[in-house]
C-alpha cells in the first residue's frame, strides 16, 4: 500500500492518476513528479518499489504544498478577502457565487435549499 502525504493511493491505477488522489496534485503536477523521480507514468502504483516511493515522497515534501498546509492556506486567503471587505469577500460572506454567475434561477448549490416566501392573502370583505 502506497501512502503519501497521509493518503492511501489506489493500487490498481496508473501512477499519474494515483497521485491525483492527493489534494493539491493534478494531472500535470503528477506527471512532473513522476518525470523528476524517473518513473514512467504507465507504471501502476502497486508496482512502485521502496526507492521510487521515497523519491516521490521527497519531491512532494520539498517542492509542493499539499493536503493540510494547502487547505489552511486556501482558508486563510478566503478569510483575508472577507476581512478586507472586497467584492469576492462579501460574496463569500453571503454564501453567494463569486465569479459572475447568475443567481436568479440557478446557484442552488451555493445558496442552499429554497426558502419559500408566501404571497400576501387578499382581505375578504
Amino acid at each position: 500500500m502506497a501512502r503519501i502525504a497521509g493518503i492511501d493511493l489506489p493500487k490498481n491505477k496508473r501512477g499519474v492518476i494515483g497521485l491525483t488522489y492527493i489534494f493539491g496534485i493534478g494531472r500535470s503536477t503528477a506527471a512532473y513528479i513522476l518525470e523528476k523521480a524517473g518513473i514512467s507514468e504507465d507504471v501502476k502504483v502497486s508496482e512502485w518499489n521502496d526507492d521510487q516511493l521515497t523519491a516521490i515522497r521527497n519531491i512532494i515534501n520539498d517542492e509542493i504544498k499539499v493536503e493540510g498546509a494547502l487547505r489552511s492556506e486556501v482558508q486563510l486567503n478566503i478569510k483575508r478577502l472577507m476581512d478586507i471587505g472586497c467584492y469576492r469577500g462579501l460574496r463569500h460572506r453571503k454564501h453567494l457565487p463569486l465569479r459572475g454567475q447568475r443567481t436568479k434561477n440557478n446557484s442552488r448549490t451555493r445558496k442552499g435549499k429554497r426558502k419559500t416566501v408566501a404571497n400576501k392573502k387578499k382581505a375578504t370583505k
